[in-house]
């Protein structure tokens, strides 16, 4: 599956930001979906995931602050950052795979930089 992300930018500490992820085929056959990101020297992490199921997970960090949503009949992933801190500066990736856990065994989008200033 080939993943298309859009949305990130520069947003000021406190703000919101919305990240999208269009798939090239029906999103609905797409059993798990998720969102990473990567700051600058540090590794990869999974920051919220979806399954087919309804279950979620979100990084502790980003707990009540993101919301990740599937739109089936834009067959697109969400991810909406709200009361954003300058340590979610990162680039973004969509992942697409059979399960939350092995999300970054599967499809990544081309990512995109998030920066929040202080």
């Amino acid at each position: 599956v080939r993943l298309v992300q859009s949305g990130g930018g520069s947003v000021q500490a406190g703000g919101s930001l919305r990240l999208s992820c269009r798939t090239s085929g029906s999103i609905i056959s797409i059993p798990a979906m998720g969102w990473y990101r990567q700051a600058p020297g540090k590794e990869r992490d999974l920051v919220a995931a979806l399954n087919s199921d309804g279950r979620t997970y979100y990084i502790d960090s980003v707990k009540g602050r993101f919301t990740i949503s599937r739109d089936d009949a834009k067959n697109t992933l969400d991810l909406q950052m709200t009361r954003v801190e300058p340590d979610d500066t990162a680039m973004y990736y969509c992942a697409a795979g059979l399960e939350i856990e092995t999300l970054a065994k599967g499809s990544w989008g081309q990512g995109t930089q998030v920066t929040v200033s202080s």
